[in-house]
C-alpha cells in the first residue's frame, strides 16, 4: 500500500501490548491513528479479521534466526485474507523481571518459543534457569507484574519492560544481532480493488504433481520471466503421502510481465493461489 485512508484503523495483533507485533503495527502505520486490538493466538487474530472486528491484522511469518512460522502459512491459505504489505523489525530481546532482582535470583524464565530459541546461547551461561514456553513475550512480562512474581523472568521487548515497570536484567540477549522478524499486513479480500501502485513483490502458493522435474519446470518459467525468487517454503499436503505444496515470494519490476509469469506457470501447478501483491517492506532497527 502506498497510501492509507485517514480514519482510525483497528489493528489485530497476536500477543499483548508491548509485543513486537504492536511495534510492527506502529512502524507500518507511522504517523497514522491506529487502535491496537490484542489477541491471544494467531487463529484468534484471523477470526477477528474475518468477523470484521478489526480492519487489518499484523502477522509474524518468519524470523532470520528461527525460520518460518509454518502454521501461519496454513492460516492464510484458503482464507479471504490477502497480504497487502510487510515490514521487517530488528528484534532486540531482553531478560526482564521485577525491580531489585539480579540474574542470580531468577529460577524460571517465560516467553514465546521463538524468543527462547533466539536467546538460547545467552541462557546456556545460566544452566540453573528453567526456560518455559508461553503464548507471548509481552504477556509473559505482564504476568510477572500482575502477580508480583519474584524469581521469575521473561524475555520481552524494551517497550514491554516500560509498560509493566520491570527491570531489564540483561539487554540485547538475542544470539544474532541481525535478528529480524518479517511481519505481514493482512486485509480481507472483499471485492474492492487493492491499490497496486508501486507494487514489486508477491506471495503465491501452489502444488505440483508428484513427478520428477515438476518443481524445476515452474522455477525455470519464473526465471525466464525475470521473476526474482526471494523465498521458497515447502509444506506437506495433508492426506497425500510425500507430496508438497510450496509458498513462494517473488520480486519483479513490471507488474504486467509478472502477471504473464503467473499465467505461464499455471499449467504446471495445481491449487495456485495469489496470497498477495504488495510493496517490499522496509527494515526497522528497534532499540
Amino acid at each position: 500500500m502506498t497510501k492509507h485512508d485517514q480514519k482510525l484503523k483497528r489493528i489485530a495483533i497476536q500477543g499483548g501490548f508491548g509485543a513486537f507485533h504492536e511495534l510492527a503495527a506502529h512502524h507500518y502505520f507511522e504517523g497514522e491513528e491506529i487502535e491496537i486490538m490484542p489477541r491471544d493466538t494467531f487463529r484468534d487474530m484471523m477470526k477477528s479479521l474475518k468477523e470484521r472486528q478489526v480492519d487489518y491484522a499484523i502477522m509474524a511469518i518468519e524470523n532470520s534466526l528461527a525460520g518460518s512460522i509454518l502454521p501461519n502459512y496454513s492460516l492464510i491459505k484458503g482464507s479471504k485474507m490477502k497480504i497487502i504489505g510487510e515490514i521487517y523489525i530488528r528484534i532486540k530481546q531482553n531478560l526482564v523481571a521485577l525491580p531489585g532482582q539480579k540474574i542470580e535470583d531468577i529460577q524460571e524464565v517465560f516467553s514465546h518459543p521463538m524468543a527462547i530459541l533466539q536467546c538460547q546461547d545467552f541462557f546456556d551461561q545460566y544452566p540453573k534457569i528453567k526456560l518455559i514456553e508461553s503464548l507471548d513475550t509481552a504477556l509473559s512480562a505482564k504476568e510477572i507484574r500482575d502477580n508480583n512474581l519474584s524469581r521469575i523472568g521473561a524475555i520481552a521487548s524494551t517497550q514491554a519492560a516500560k509498560n509493566f515497570d520491570l527491570d531489564i536484567l540483561a539487554g540485547g540477549i538475542e544470539t544474532n544481532k541481525m535478528n529480524y522478524t518479517r511481519f505481514l499486513l493482512l486485509k480481507e479480500e472483499n471485492g474492492e480493488e487493492l491499490p497496486l501502485e508501486g507494487v514489486n513483490k508477491t506471495s503465491i502458493q501452489f502444488a505440483v504433481s508428484h513427478k520428477s522435474g515438476s518443481l524445476t519446470k515452474v522455477l525455470s518459467v519464473l526465471s525466464y520471466y525475470d521473476q526474482n525468487l526471494t523465498k521458497i517454503q515447502s509444506m506437506p499436503i495433508v492426506g497425500k503421502e510425500w507430496e508438497y505444496q510450496f509458498y513462494v515470494d517473488l520480486m519483479f519490476d513490471d507488474l504486467n510481465w509478472h502477471k504473464k509469469a503467473i499465467e505461464a506457470i499455471r499449467p504446471f501447478t495445481s491449487e495456485l493461489e495469489i496470497l498477495g501483491i504488495y510493496i517490499k517492506g522496509k527494515s526497522i532497527i528497534e532499540t
